[in-house]
């Protein structure tokens, strides 16, 4: 098991992601979010959530108007997070591509994270392109977790091989 790292220094306007806290914060989010896949733009939104936890970069939730008609496909199965409860699936698809499990709700959230009913998040790592105010994200590290990297946050990110027991 590896121990906690030693934090990235950040810079003038950014955030270190072991500054967050844990239990996670949900915080609202005014900007430019785009999500693209199969060549098209599927989301597009100026509003949403950011879902802020140690050692993670921010996980974003869409309102689900955000998202074009028809590539939110309800899909088998579910997950349990001990912070905001059990989690719903969706396949996104267009005409050109699809993304198995690739985006996710909470339609009965805890208490704590009651304004992100039905919102959606995404996994940037399964859709073309995803952006925050223009700029394309990099998938948080390890597949498994939902956070999207930007220059405005600094690790390092929960995901990296050792990283298990942060």
């Amino acid at each position: 098991m590896m121990r906690r790292p030693t934090p990235d220094k950040p810079a003038p306007g950014q955030e270190s992601v072991w500054d967050y806290p844990r239990p996670p914060r949900l915080e609202p989010f005014s900007g430019s979010i785009t999500i693209s896949l199969g060549g098209m733009e599927i989301a597009s939104t100026t509003t949403g959530w950011r879902v802020l936890e140690t050692s993670h970069p921010p996980t974003y939730y869409l309102p689900r108007e955000a998202f074009v008609d028809g590539v939110l496909r309800e899909t088998q199965g579910a997950s349990w997070c001990e912070w905001k409860g059990e989690a719903s699936y969706f396949d996104l698809v267009t005409p050109e591509a699809g993304a198995p499990r690739a985006a996710w709700t909470y339609l009965d959230p805890t208490p704590g994270f009651v304004d992100l009913r039905g919102a959606i998040a995404v996994m940037a790592a399964q859709v073309d392109r995803a952006t925050v105010n223009g700029e394309t994200v990099t998938p948080q590290p390890g597949g498994f977790y939902g956070g999207w990297v930007t220059s405005t946050v600094v690790g390092p990110f929960k995901g990296i091989p050792g990283s298990m027991g942060w």
